[in-house]
């Protein structure tokens, strides 16, 4: 089955390839929103360079994903991958950073590299940089839909484009579509936001570089609070009373999540620590229906596609613009089962943010980029817990 490009897929192509066959060596992205599509935008891409190419993703779910979308097109690629269990390499080849970084040489041949989830790269040191030290002369094309690091220095904590960061590893933005765009287009899902704040953020404790809230203030928060019983109520009130037909709740602590699957029959709760098996079994039961709640604490913000998922309930609070348009991305892609996503929020995330549609790429007159929402300016600037 082969995926035609929309006409907003077709230019973040041709802005790609440009790029790539052209003169411009510095690193550049795009900026794809989540559910956009990039696994097409990225297929159609590397099976346009003449030469040999490495996709990287973070996770072996994207690098399925992904690969998926490129051979549907009827060519032929290789997976590089220790968690995906394939370790060969062709012309077009994804990979998973940790299981190259230590092989550079295997891709002396490779002229071009495509990150997915481009954001997660540090442009100071880690593995993606220990490889492309390796490979000075590749040319490398990101891409995200959160296109900025939580950093902290002299001015403070804040939000920085990638390539507004010292030092930076991507120079430029090459292509960029606005959500609302693909919101009135119908190429994402119509979203319901319900905000009950039930943290007080003003009592949360900023850590030292202020670039989020430290564990201890948000496990006595929760504990002093009860979070754990709000929780339950909504999701009870979801999946009981407005007969959402799944849930995926997020969640901040493990012993917290575990509270609320007592709480709410039939729920489980997935971390960090379950096991690869144990992991694709609960994924395949709650896409199949069989569990109708999961609650899983940092696992499920990227890379988790289940557009047929009608309700996200976010039972924390964030300093991350990222994590949070990230959780409410798992209900944002479109189904034919659904008639909008529900974001139900406890942690006071819609009043420091805002709603995902009205979120936009500014360029001010030196040809800087930042997000903005309905006049407030959420990246580059320095920002509080009240903020």
């Amino acid at each position: 089955m082969k995926f035609t490009p929309r006409p907003y897929q077709t230019g973040a192509i041709n802005a790609g390839l440009d790029f790539l066959l052209g003169d411009r060596t510095a690193p550049e992205f795009q900026i794809i929103t989540t559910g956009a599509g990039k696994s097409v935008i990225i297929a159609n891409t590397a099976k346009e360079l003449p030469d040999p190419v490495v996709v990287f993703q973070p996770s072996k779910e994207i690098l399925e994903q992904n690969y998926a979308k490129y051979i549907s097109y009827g060519f032929r690629a290789a997976k590089y991958s220790a968690s995906v269990g394939e370790k060969y390499i062709d012309k077009v080849t994804f990979a998973t950073i940790g299981s190259v970084v230590k092989k550079p040489h295997l891709f002396n041949h490779c002229k071009y590299a495509l990150i997915d989830e481009a954001h997660y790269m540090n442009a100071e040191d880690g593995m993606y940089r220990d490889f492309f030290r390796a490979h000075p002369q590749m040319k490398v094309l990101g891409y995200t839909a959160t296109p900025y690091r939580l950093t902290a220095d002299f001015e403070g904590a804040m939000l920085k484009f990638l390539n507004r960061t010292t030092p930076r590893f991507f120079e430029r933005v090459n292509y960029y579509i606005q959500n609302i765009e693909l919101f009135d287009a119908g190429h994402l899902s119509k979203l319901e936001y319900f905000d009950f704040n039930q943290i007080d953020r003003s009592l949360l404790t900023m850590n030292a570089s202020g670039t989020d809230f430290t564990e201890a203030s948000v496990r006595a928060y929760i504990r002093q609070n009860k979070i754990h019983e709000k929780t339950a109520y909504y999701a009870g009130q979801l999946l009981n009373v407005q007969k959402r037909k799944n849930l995926l709740i997020f969640c901040t602590l493990i012993d917290e999540a575990m509270k609320v699957a007592k709480l709410v029959p039939g729920s489980v709760v997935l971390t960090g620590d379950t096991d690869a098996a144990t992991r694709s079994r609960i994924l395949a039961e709650f896409k199949s229906g069989k569990i109708r709640c999961v609650i899983n604490v940092g696992v499920l913000t990227v890379g988790f596609d289940f557009p047929e998922l009608d309700t996200v309930l976010m039972a924390r609070s964030t300093m991350s613009l990222a994590v949070y348009y990230q959780i409410i991305g798992r209900v944002m892609r479109p189904h034919k089962n659904k008639a909008s996503g529900w974001f139900v929020d406890l942690g006071g995330n819609i009043r420091k943010f805002g709603k995902i549609e009205t979120m936009k790429i500014r360029q001010n007159e030196r040809g800087e980029y930042s997000i903005w929402n309905n006049g407030k300016q959420l990246t580059n600037v320095v920002f509080s817990a009240a903020a």
